[in-house]
């Protein structure tokens, strides 16, 4: 029965990970698809891009809070009082939430091939938000600090990578105090993974050089031109 009730729990997460709100927010308030706009995520950063700054922190906001809520029910379900092997749940339902969001079942289509391929976003703010519902303190840790890399490096692409890292360093550093399990510093390693893959065309244009840069960096590289 509690095998059931986890894997039942892993395919809510999936499926409520796969609600694809930056597509809806975009097409109730401009009437475009997001889909068909710049990179074609449905993540926070392209919503900004189709539809301004509040629809895309609408959207990372809701984003963020379908991990978060998964966490918390996953809590709820499986608590560590009864055992600390719970706390693989706990880091695996926000595992699925971000990997619904990047390959989102509702955003099935076939690719020039004939290949059904699943579409989403880079999973950054899910990734917050798993964050968040391990540990809700962790939100003034690597909001702020995320801010600053995005800030100081430009990149959005480098910013989500960052999040993961971030978390990873977070609670490593409260399982080494005893302050949460183990388990809890490998989903940000895990999340990273999910993460990569989802930006690696980004991550390809990072290399040669090509990313879109943005910031006081952008402002400075148009004003030098």
């Amino acid at each position: 029965m509690q095998i059931l009730l986890a894997l039942g729990l892993l395919a809510l997460a999936y499926l409520i990970g796969s609600v694809p709100f930056g597509l809806l927010i975009v097409k109730l308030t401009t009437g475009r698809d997001v889909r068909n706009i710049e990179s074609g995520r449905t993540g926070g950063t392209n919503v900004m891009r189709a539809a301004g700054f509040w629809a895309g922190l609408f959207t990372a906001l809701l984003d963020l809070f379908k991990a978060t809520s998964m966490v918390w029910l996953a809590k709820a379900l499986f608590p560590l009082v009864e055992s600390l092997q719970n706390a693989w749940l706990h880091i695996l339902a926000p595992l699925a939430v971000i990997l619904g969001h990047n390959y989102s079942v509702f955003l099935m289509k076939r690719d020039e091939s004939g290949r059904l391929r699943l579409r989403g976003g880079a999973g950054g703010a899910s990734c917050v938000g798993g964050s968040v519902g391990l540990w809700a303190p962790s939100f003034l840790i690597i909001v702020p600090l995320a801010g600053a890399i995005f800030y100081g490096i430009g990149y959005a692409s480098v910013t989500t990578m960052s999040v993961a890292l971030l978390s990873t360093i977070t609670f490593t550093v409260l399982a080494l105090v005893g302050e949460a399990p183990w388990q809890y510093a490998l989903y940000g390693v895990f999340a990273e993974v999910l993460l990569v893959l989802a930006l690696l065309p980004n991550i390809k244009r990072l290399i040669a050089g090509q990313e879109r840069l943005v910031g006081w960096r952008a402002r400075r590289k148009k004003a030098s031109q």
